[in-house]
């Protein structure tokens, strides 16, 4: 099982929060600051970014293997859309390995969102 991180479209709520069925929400969390949020035309793509403050808000989630390789293909890892890597969280997660997608391309020119998805 892997710790997942997901921030935006994956959450409770949202629109492609079925490619979690079956797998266990571990709580809400935060990342530590130097993380932000941008709208990518509908969706969220997170990014490194020196000088934050706030981190960003999400939740955690315990994904076998097989959701994972699903969500690594809906994140377009392959194509180098986003690319899973470990990510620092605030407590309670701050002492374990979670992973997150960050987003790879150009976003200079798209709007901050900053540390929440609402979308």
């Amino acid at each position: 099982m892997t710790l997942v991180f997901v921030y935006g479209t994956l959450k409770r709520g949202s629109s492609n929060h079925s490619h979690l069925a079956g797998q266990e929400f571990m709580g809400t969390a935060r990342t530590v600051p130097g993380y932000t949020l941008f709208n990518l035309d509908g969706y969220p793509g997170m990014v490194r970014q020196e000088g934050d403050l706030d981190g960003v808000k999400g939740e955690v989630w315990s994904v076998d293997d097989a959701c994972l390789a699903a969500l690594d293909e809906l994140e377009g890892v392959s194509e180098g859309l986003y690319r899973r890597e470990a990510v620092p969280l605030a407590a309670p997660f701050a002492e374990r390995s979670v992973e997150a997608y960050l987003y790879l391309r150009e976003f200079h020119a798209s709007r901050k969102v900053g540390a929440e998805w609402f979308g």
